[in-house]
């Protein structure tokens, strides 16, 4: 789903499931440098690497913003192909809501890195009704096309209260808000300025937009 090949809420059985996850490539990364990592996918679990101290490393206080404490020191990636381009990379995230801990995907398009295509979560404690609005279809659609970063490089993505002002500036950067949900939605941008910066995945996405510019 957050590769966009199957519709939210979509079912598919396991023939289905294992043609179209042909398009997609798995790949486990050094967070640190952005450079593959001659590991397997099938032998790394991010979960239990950031839970061994010989595989994981403290993350500083005043660059936690996602409040998860540790994060391992490589991570799983995915690459999204149609026919022999790559379109899509996929990043794991997690971070801290108002009553739990949120696991989720952010896709992004690979042609600038930088547009996003989805962002989902599969796994969240947050209240039905309220942060628990992180699974509803209109609020995920919501996210398609926005820009992750600013000119400068700087993550920019917000999520904001009430609703978007379209002649904003700023729209190109911004998401509504949550109703009754302020906590939760601030998890949500504060996770993704930590994953998407240099404690996460900056290195890496530095790496893909020189591939796509010719610099590397």
């Amino acid at each position: 789903m957050a590769a966009g090949l199957l519709k939210s809420g979509e079912s598919a059985g396991a023939a289905r499931i294992n043609e179209l996850y042909e398009q997609i490539e798995a790949r486990v990364i050094d967070l640190s440098t952005g450079e593959y990592a001659d590991v397997s996918p099938s032998d790394f679990d991010s979960r239990r690497a950031a839970l061994d101290p010989s595989q994981s490393e403290v993350i500083s206080p005043d660059k936690d913003l996602a409040g998860i404490k540790r994060r391992a020191k490589l991570s799983d990636v995915y690459m999204v192909s149609d026919g022999n381009r790559i379109r899509k990379v996929i990043l794991p995230i997690n971070g801290k809501g108002l009553w739990s801990t949120l696991y989720g995907f952010i896709a992004l398009d690979s042609d600038d890195v930088t547009t996003i295509r989805s962002l989902l979560y599969y796994e969240h404690g947050e209240t039905p009704g309220l942060g628990g609005e992180v699974d509803n279809p209109a609020w995920k659609a919501l996210w398609n096309g926005k820009q992750a970063f600013a000119d400068d490089g700087s993550v920019a993505i917000q999520v904001i209260r009430g609703t978007v002002d379209a002649t904003s500036p700023s729209a190109e950067h911004q998401v509504d808000g949550i109703s009754g949900a302020t906590i939760t939605a601030r998890g949500v941008q504060e996770m993704l300025h930590y994953w998407l910066g240099d404690g996460g995945y900056g290195p890496f996405l530095d790496r893909l937009r020189a591939q796509t510019t010719g610099d590397a």
